[in-house]
């Protein structure tokens, strides 16, 4: 991925998005609507491995929610070793203020982690991605050079419609599934 052009793929990928139906080995891919409905098991279980020590992902309860309420989010898979599984998952959506990383899913192996992780980074460096975090994750975008957001005028703007409470040190805390959690806004928002 050292030479990795992230503005070409998304050219390409926003091509792939409506016209490729197979999925190559090695190379990320995004879905159709048909796809995610073939694929709604696979992409619900590599976003429930990846969320599962956190007590889930709250918008994946099952593989209808993949075309389910979230169907309106761009899904890229990536297919890494030799059997025909898809092995990590990136999903993004369309927000005001640009695309927002939505969730990320992967088989549990070290290079479909990384491979979530690597692509995750690479958008949100570039204008317009943005992302909320805590945890390992944070900590992981941050040693990969994602910028970390704490402007209250940024995260209110782009958090527009939702109740939120600022912290002193540019984390905010809102309700996500009835719960409230304490969340950072990484990368680079519109």
């Amino acid at each position: 991925m050292d030479n990795f052009d992230l503005k070409k793929y998304l050219a390409e990928g926003r091509l792939l998005k409506e016209n490729e139906l197979s999925i190559a080995k090695n190379e990320w891919a995004y879905l159709n609507d048909d796809e995610k409905k073939e694929f709604a098991d696979e992409i619900f279980n590599l976003i429930d491995n990846a969320y599962s020590p956190i007590g889930g992902n709250p918008n994946y309860q099952s593989p209808s929610d993949v075309f389910g309420d979230e169907g309106d989010a761009d899904y890229m898979v990536i297919d890494l070793d030799d059997d025909d599984d898809l092995d990590a998952v990136k999903v993004s959506k369309m927000k005001s203020s640009g695309t927002k990383s939505a969730a990320m899913g992967h088989d549990g192996s070290q290079p479909a982690k990384s491979a979530a992780v690597n692509i995750t980074a690479l958008m949100l460096k570039e204008p317009g991605h943005y992302i909320e975090v805590s945890g390992k994750l944070k900590d992981i975008l941050s040693s990969k050079g994602v910028p970390i957001v704490t402007d209250k005028e940024t995260i209110e703007r782009v958090m527009k419609g939702k109740s939120i409470e600022m912290n002193d040190d540019g984390t905010y805390q809102r309700y996500i599934g009835g719960e409230k959690h304490t969340k950072t806004m990484m990368g680079n928002p519109l």
